[in-house]
């Protein structure tokens, strides 16, 4: 989830990253569940469920549910539907769409945040070409994530990949700093100069999420105050990790 709330940037302790690696696991596997269950003809209200269920089984809570009045815990995004998608019983999954699940969980007080796009069933190549470069875009941002590389790093990265393969970047939705709030500082757009900005400190933790489309970087949010969609309806897709800085490099916490 991608709006972003001002606070200051927090240096956590080996400690807390440890306690954060715990929320990043329960969102993980929620986000594993969710994606296995995705098939032509289910609703993603049930994908929904599925995911609530994993992460109060693991004695968490889901973080997107009544943030900002967001009704669900995933955000479920179908083709042109960039983030921010919500899950209802009537829109079900088709044969060749690609779809995008976005899920946080809250454990004792530290949240995970990540995303995957996946097809239903078999997609046609050039959406699949845009969920691989989009993957790859953010193991290359996930490179960058090392004491005394700066923030543009990452985004150069990012959006260097994207830019090769001839994608959109969306300017407007950015990744984010993330611990104890949904969203701290700092900001982390997808696309940037390299040596710019904020020196990259142990204990920072980011969620990098790239969102690339196979047309334009432009976007408008739906009547319902949430879904963004790309203006000339080409598909998106979004995928992101939590990523803590360490002294022995990038350290992904959304991993089961």
């Amino acid at each position: 989830m991608s709006r972003f709330m001002r606070q200051n940037i927090v240096i956590k302790s080996p400690k807390e990253i440890e306690q954060m690696r715990l929320a990043g696991a329960i969102a993980a596997r929620a986000l594993r569940c969710t994606r296995e269950a995705v098939e032509p003809g289910i609703s993603t209200l049930e994908l929904d469920d599925i995911a609530e269920a994993v992460i109060r089984e693991a004695g968490a809570t889901p973080t997107f549910l009544g943030y900002s009045g967001f009704p669900a815990s995933i955000c479920a995004s179908i083709n042109s539907e960039v983030v921010h998608g919500i899950p209802s019983k009537k829109v079900k999954l088709c044969r060749g769409d690609i779809f995008t699940i976005d899920v946080g969980a809250t454990f004792k007080g530290w949240i995970g945040d990540n995303a995957d796009t996946v097809p239903v069933g078999e997609t046609d190549q050039r959406s699949q070409e845009l969920i691989d470069v989009t993957r790859k875009a953010l193991y290359a941002g996930i490179e960058q994530c090392v004491p005394g590389k700066r923030l543009g790093d990452v985004s150069h990265a990012i959006g260097s990949v994207g830019r090769a393969a001839g994608m959109g970047i969306i300017q407007k939705y950015v990744g984010h700093g993330v611990g104890r709030a949904m969203h701290e500082d700092p900001n982390i757009p997808n696309e940037g100069k390299a040596g710019k900005g904020p020196v990259l400190q142990v204990g920072m933790v980011l969620a990098l999420e790239p969102m690339f489309t196979l047309g334009t970087d432009d976007v408008v949010t739906r009547n319902d105050g949430w879904t963004v969609v790309t203006t000339d309806g080409s598909r998106a897709a979004q995928i992101e990790h939590t990523v803590a800085v360490t002294e022995d490099g990038p350290l992904i916490l959304t991993q089961e």
